[in-house]
């Protein structure tokens, strides 16, 4: 295992020639369809943000994939901007850090650089791949036995399989895969190496904190083609005269690991102690539990490495949560989204869930538009409204959406307690959709559970991976000492008058997915396993 040393104590750098005190760190939220660089100081403060998106293609049916390039480029744009916007010098900025996307899959040659377009988290063309490997153990709960979770086609394993068996020319080509955090860390300081928690989505010893060579070995991958390993908290390099160039920054300044976007959500929600607990709802969501235990995973949930050097991280993932009000919003109020004297067309979404009765008047909505991990791990399933009569409303409709995600989280709440022992009675709410309060509320009541959200959700993961370099840089001693850093803003209590209408649809929401999943199975296997056509 290959580590890089912390950045010294004390917040002087020298990059080039000159010598400042730095006071900001430069965290990038590398997400689905976009990047966010934020300026956040040493207390976890907000001090500016600037967004540049870029493109997902979606070539064949089941398949996701962006062009690496684009990553950089919004990254090196958005770091500009953000200089540009807050008016600070470069020699105010401490250390550049990320928190990214995880599972993303970029075959690099040594000298060429990426060998084809990545292949993103959102794709599930190697569920073939996923059922092959697994029979390697007898079946998916021999597997599970082993590595911790069932694999399907959406995983790293399979997909470097179907690498290795469709595009045979460029796997033998590539030195090594990265993933997004990788590929950045290369472009930021010509370093190639994979950090901890985005390691532990393809397969690493959570004890040794070593890649499981002998299981790739068995399953035909190269052990040679996976990168070297570094920590969240470790320095991956510095910046090169070209990236610091692109970015507008110091070149020497250095570049601090930080973490997958799940784990440096755990740290930015302030839910770092034992067992606690936190939910993300962005474009995709999930409930995450940072823990010393090393629980097996289950149930569509899987442990992976925390950002804590010291702990691991239970995480449950639905596809997706704020993708699906991004859907109906694209839909159903497209109107509305021209009006130029409409600012926010999801405020005025909330609006109309907020004024229409709980229960969707007995519509339900399963979000499962990509697949599903978590409640259900099944990449086949899709989303559907059921009970669907002339008397619903659009809005009967939207605040279906809403409470389906609600449902959702429900579902994986209550398998993260039965089936782990953790207990969950408040959780920690943070991403786009802790901003949108009829939403939380509607959590609150679905989950039977109290709600935090936390001072500026949607950039927790930005807030989270610069905290993580602050620990790195050894401003903070320890994660449970960010504790008392992030702050709750506000609290949403069960309401009782809902229990008795929502525990009784979610009840029947469960029963959708027993009763359909062969429909699912039968209607959607044929799209996505076919045979892949040369191109």
């Amino acid at each position: 295992m290959d580590t890089f040393a912390p950045v010294p104590k004390g917040g002087i750098i020298v990059a080039g020639s000159r010598k400042s005190v730095a006071k900001y760190i430069i965290a990038h939220d590398v997400g689905t369809s976009g990047n966010k660089a934020v300026l956040v100081n040493t207390e976890g403060s907000v001090h500016g943000k600037y967004y540049e998106p870029y493109q997902t293609y979606y070539p064949k049916p089941g398949w996701a994939e962006q062009e690496p390039c684009d990553w950089w480029n919004a990254v090196s744009r958005s770091t500009q901007r953000l200089l540009e916007q807050t008016r600070i010098s470069p020699g105010e900025v401490l250390c550049v850090t990320y928190s990214t996307q995880m599972l993303g899959i970029i075959p690099m040659d040594s000298k060429e650089g990426p060998l084809r377009r990545a292949i993103i988290w959102l794709d599930c063309r190697a569920g073939e791949q996923a059922e092959r490997l697994m029979r390697k153990f007898i079946n998916a709960r021999v597997f599970a036995l082993i590595a911790g979770a069932a694999l399907g086609g959406k995983d790293g394993l399979p997909k470097l399989l179907w690498l290795k068996g469709e595009e045979p020319d460029i796997y033998d080509r590539m030195c090594c895969f990265l993933d997004v955090a990788g590929y950045l860390f290369y472009r930021s300081t010509g370093n190639m190496m994979m950090e901890w928690t985005g390691a532990s989505v393809f397969g690493i010893d959570l004890k040794k904190k070593r890649w499981l060579t002998s299981i790739f070995r068995y399953i035909g991958l190269d052990p040679e083609k996976f990168p070297p390993l570094v920590r969240s908290i470790d320095k991956v390099g510095v910046l090169t005269k070209e990236a610091a160039g692109d970015c507008g920054l110091l070149p020497g300044t250095p570049v601090i690991a930080g973490a997958g976007d799940a784990p440096c959500a755990a740290v930015g929600s302030g839910a770092v102690n034992e067992g606690e607990g936190h939910v993300y709802l962005g474009v995709s969501g999930w409930v995450g539990v940072v823990t010393e235990r090393t629980p097996q995973g289950k149930r569509g949930a899987a442990t992976i490495h925390s950002a804590d050097p010291g702990k691991t991280f239970l995480l449950a993932e639905t596809e997706a949560a704020g993708g699906c009000l991004e859907w109906i919003a694209d839909q159903f109020y497209k109107t509305e989204k021209k009006d130029p004297t409409i600012s926010n067309v999801y405020a005025l979404m909330d609006d109309a869930v907020a004024n229409t009765p709980p229960g969707a008047n007995h519509l339900l909505f399963t979000p499962w538009i990509y697949g599903e991990r978590a409640p259900v791990d099944d990449c086949y399933v899709r989303a559907a409204f059921l009970n669907l009569s002339a008397e619903h409303t659009r809005e009967d409709m939207l605040r279906a959406v809403y409470e389906g995600v609600a449902y959702n989280i429900r579902w994986i709440v209550d398998i993260v307690e039965e089936e782990f022992k953790f207990p969950l009675p408040c959780l920690r709410v943070i991403g786009g959709g802790a901003r949108g309060e009829p939403w939380m509320q509607t959590l609150a009541d679905v989950t039977h559970r109290k709600i935090e959200t936390v001072r500026d959700p949607q950039e927790a993961g930005a807030v989270g991976a610069a905290l993580i370099a602050a620990v790195g840089l050894g401003i903070y001693p320890d994660f449970e000492s960010l504790k008392k850093v992030v702050k709750v803003d506000k609290v949403f209590e069960p309401r009782m008058q809902n229990r008795e209408i929502y525990d009784s649809l979610y009840r029947a929401y469960q029963d959708v997915y027993h009763n359909l999943r062969h429909l699912y199975r039968k209607l959607n296997k044929p799209r996505f396993d076919r045979p892949v056509c040369e191109t």
